[in-house]
């Protein structure tokens, strides 16, 4: 049975690629293609829209900065803060779905891409005593003469920047992401991300982060399926 969740997942990364490609940034391929010795963003590396030597700048940690944008201007960032920042990275750079969720005026950028509340919380946590000195990473750095990113403002704690998690996600990058009402059509970074993405990038699923209760039922019962064979996949391996 595992077998086929992750079959079904092949077949909905092969033919989501093949309508939406890959966006449009300095990094991105033209399509998404198998990437089998990624350093890091592995989640991806059966369909990656990134190249693996880009992964290279995320392999080991601290990780001082992503092409010119340096991640720690105030400071590195906690292990766990670094780790959500990391997921974030990933899937803009390497997910063969961002381009689903392409801005309208920019095919570099992403817009509206529903993550899961709990996601947004735990992200928050993790980062909440790092500091930062921009609100909207993507609009309010200053940028020198080499291209690279500074602060404008002083450093002060994530938790004095935003006041939660909703707070952070639908801010820290813009208008690229936002909360979804949903806890199951939303995305978590992570494996069971595989489930939402069936629904979500169905024909008759709503853009907007309401959707209809049949869906959110169905999302429900396959996400609890699929949680319930990984879980007696990790028992006989033990």
């Amino acid at each position: 049975m595992l077998r086929f969740v992750v079959t079904l997942f092949a077949v909905i990364t092969s033919s989501t690629c093949q309508k939406y490609g890959c966006l449009e940034g300095d990094t991105h391929k033209l399509k998404p293609s198998p990437e089998p010795n990624m350093h890091e963003c592995t989640l991806y590396s059966k369909s990656s829209c990134c190249y693996v030597d880009f992964t290279e700048q995320l392999a080991h940690s601290p990780v001082i900065k992503v092409n010119n944008s340096y991640w720690n201007r105030c400071g590195q960032l906690g292990k766990s803060c670094e780790d959500f920042t990391k997921k974030i990275e990933c899937f803009y750079r390497c997910s063969p779905h961002a381009a689903r969720w392409i801005h309208p005026n920019d095919t570099a950028a992403i817009r509206s891409v529903p993550l899961c509340q709990s996601f947004c919380d735990d992200w928050y946590e993790a980062c909440k005593d790092d500091s930062i000195c921009v609100h909207n990473w993507l609009t309010d750095w200053e940028w020198d003469e080499s291209g690279e990113n500074r602060c404008k403002n002083k450093c002060i704690p994530y938790s004095e920047m935003y006041a939660n998690g909703t707070d952070m996600c639908q801010n820290m990058w813009g208008e690229s992401f936002k909360v979804s009402e949903s806890s199951c059509l939303c995305l978590q970074m992570n494996k069971k991300d595989m489930m939402a993405i069936k629904y979500l990038l169905s024909e008759s699923s709503e853009e907007s982060s309401s959707s209809s209760s049949s869906e959110e039922h169905a999302c429900q019962k396959k996400l609890l399926k699929f949680e319930k064979l990984r879980g007696e996949e990790g028992e006989q391996t033990r």
